[in-house]
């Protein structure tokens, strides 16, 4: 048991990493039995014994610490469990918000202003209580969505308390809040509404800067590409290997932003700033969707992310297929059009399956 304590704890893991280390570990002693029943490979009992007993302590810490999943069971009542808490905070979220507005008007402005700062730090204060106990960590990302809600009922209402004139600050610290939630919990439901309003204050502060009203920041895409790029390069600067899942969150939602606002730029370029005709500007924003969704296909095949090259094929699938819209959609026949575009996919799945059989083969020679 010493021996496995000292394997385990030299190089932390996180819950992603620790799941896939004991799946590892149940396809060892799966395989390492089939071959024992067709002779393959015979062991000793006291070597058996040995990696037995090494396996069962390792999967028991992993376990305990991390409260992974052991069986196929175990995994489906997690996903079960989640869809429920979410189901649950947004619940409570939803009661919470018409408790306020049901009694608001029974209470005096003091009074209004203490629960309204009670609220989100009682919660926190609740979910941080919950962490230390509960070890799948389900009720205290509940307690902490919950406790997020409180806040942003917080800024809303102090500010019509106070007759606050609305700004695109009050995004900022939504963000702020989400931010320190998400990493004080772990919670990727709230770091995925942290970058959401971090990406609205900044595009709305970019429309500010242009000259518009932030309310219409949504009029102008570009706002949000700088933005976007930003988020998309946090996890290559910060490392962040403690908070499972984090950096898939960090880039696949900048991407799907970026080339939402490229996308929509591709097809109306007069929602563009740029000085140049709203022709040239579409042609230039189709470059762009091109050239970056096939660019982050080969980001995701280096770095081995599978969202990141899910999400670059479906936006290169949808740039092609607006542009094919543009060229042929008024005068071929539907059914000419329609058979282009199938004829097109099965091209497409032509050359991934070649590729996916020359990278099988290149990691058949280093096995």
């Amino acid at each position: 048991m010493d021996e496995t304590k000292s394997v385990t704890t030299t190089s932390p893991l996180n819950k992603t990493q620790a799941q896939a280390r004991a799946d590892q570990v149940l396809a060892f002693r799966a395989e390492q039995q089939l071959l024992a029943e067709q002779g393959v490979l015979s062991l000793s009992d006291d070597q058996v014994a040995k990696v037995r007993d090494y396996h069962h302590g390792l999967l028991q810490q992993l376990q305990q610490e991390l409260n992974i999943d052991l069986t196929d069971q175990a995994r489906h009542l997690s996903l079960g469990m989640q869809i429920v808490s979410f189901l649950g905070a947004t619940a409570l979220a939803a009661s919470l918000f018409f408790l306020f507005f049901q009694y608001w008007g029974y209470f005096s402005t003091p009074n209004q202003v203490v629960l309204l700062i009670a609220a989100p730090l009682l919660t926190l204060a609740l979910a941080v209580w919950l962490r230390r106990f509960d070890a799948s960590g389900y009720y205290a990302k509940l307690a902490a969505l919950v406790s997020f809600t409180a806040w942003v009922l917080n800024i809303i209402m102090l500010g019509s308390i106070f007759n606050i004139t609305p700004s695109a600050n009050a995004f900022a610290v939504f963000a702020l809040y989400g931010f320190v939630l998400a990493y004080l919990l772990h919670v990727r439901l709230l770091l995925v509404a942290a970058i959401l309003c971090s990406l609205l204050f900044i595009g709305a502060q970019f429309g500010s800067w242009m000259g518009s009203y932030w309310v219409n920041a949504g009029e102008h895409p570009e706002h949000f590409l700088l933005a976007s790029a930003m988020f998309f390069l946090v996890p290559m600067l910060l490392k962040q290997p403690r908070f499972d899942g984090f950096v898939t969150i960090y880039q696949t939602l900048s991407a799907v932003v970026f080339f939402i606002a490229v996308l929509v730029l591709a097809n109306w370029g007069s929602a563009s700033y740029l000085p140049w005709s709203t022709g040239l500007i579409e042609s230039a924003y189709q470059v762009v969707g091109f050239a970056g969704s096939a660019l982050l296909v080969l980001y995701g095949m280096r770095i081995h992310a599978s969202k990141l090259m899910l999400t670059g094929n479906v936006f290169f699938a949808l740039f092609l297929y607006t542009k094919f819209f543009d060229w042929w959609w008024d005068w071929l026949p539907k059914y000419v059009f329609f058979l282009l575009i199938g004829l097109t996919a099965i091209l497409a799945l032509t050359m991934f399956n070649r590729f996916r059989a020359t990278q099988q083969s290149k990691a058949g020679q280093h096995g």
